[in-house]
């Protein structure tokens, strides 16, 4: 079960000031709404991502003269909610002093392994990004899955940005990009050569940038979305670090 706990309000990308300035540099028409709800708006579309309300709140973000798509943060159904999308699952890692005590026994384990090896990552820059961005995009195109354009990387504010990287010979062989928005922040793109895989680089580059961000101040890292029919092992990397299952609402058209 997810739960924020002590350490503060988890806060999706979706409902930031950071992805309001993406979505904005991509073209798009971002509004504010009513107790600080973010929405993207098209023409006389409306769409609403990752926001924490009830029936009756969601549908005041209906009232006005167009359609309204809305994502809620928890479960909502009723009367005015027509489901469109089956509920997602994602992955979020509450951070702390000791992120090794909630791992997986298997997952510490490659962990250490990897450590022993003598594995070093390093932080990135820009030049990081463009060789992550070109990198990631041809791994979309082999596996066949979706993800925001690379416009939208692009136009995310540089210093929200968390880069790092795993070079051998000087080439990059691995590299992740994190965006931080409040105490919270979001894994946004990976990718490793065949190189990093069988070195086992994802679990100490993952760990270490979770605490450098621990340091900085973030307390929740949402790993993105889990599937564990479609991708079981990507399911089994994200949820072996001690993160927890949050499940989101039905993706709905809302009725005012």
């Amino acid at each position: 079960m997810f739960d924020v706990g002590e350490t503060g309000a988890f806060l999706p990308l979706q409902q930031s000031a950071v992805y309001a300035a993406a979505v904005t540099g991509c073209g798009a028409r971002v509004r504010w709404l009513e107790g600080g709800v973010l929405a993207v708006e098209r023409g006389r579309l409306r769409l609403v991502s990752r926001v924490a309300l009830d029936r009756a709140g969601l549908r005041r973000l209906a009232l006005w003269p167009g359609l309204t798509v809305v994502t809620p943060e928890d479960g909502v159904a009723g009367l005015g909610l027509v489901p469109l999308v089956t509920p997602l699952h994602h992955a979020v890692w509450a951070l702390g002093p000791d992120l090794r005590a909630g791992m997986a026994r298997n997952w510490r384990g490659h962990l250490r392994q990897a450590e022993r090896a003598g594995l070093r990552v390093g932080r990135g820059d820009a030049g990081t990004l463009e060789a992550l961005i070109a990198a990631e995009a041809a791994q979309r195109a082999r596996r066949r899955y979706r993800a925001l354009p690379d416009g939208f990387t692009r136009a995310l504010p540089a210093g929200a940005l968390r880069l790092w990287e795993w070079r051998q010979a000087g080439a990059i062989q691995a590299a992740m990009c994190f965006v931080v928005h409040g105490q919270s922040a979001s894994h946004h793109l990976g990718w490793g050569s065949a190189a990093a895989r069988a070195a086992g680089l994802h679990q100490p580059m993952l760990v270490q940038a979770a605490e450098a961000l621990w340091t900085e101040g973030v307390r929740w890292l949402d790993l993105g979305s889990v599937d564990a029919e479609q991708a079981p092992g990507l399911a089994r990397f994200k949820l072996g670090t001690g993160a927890a299952l949050k499940r989101l609402g039905a993706t709905c058209l809302v009725l005012p």
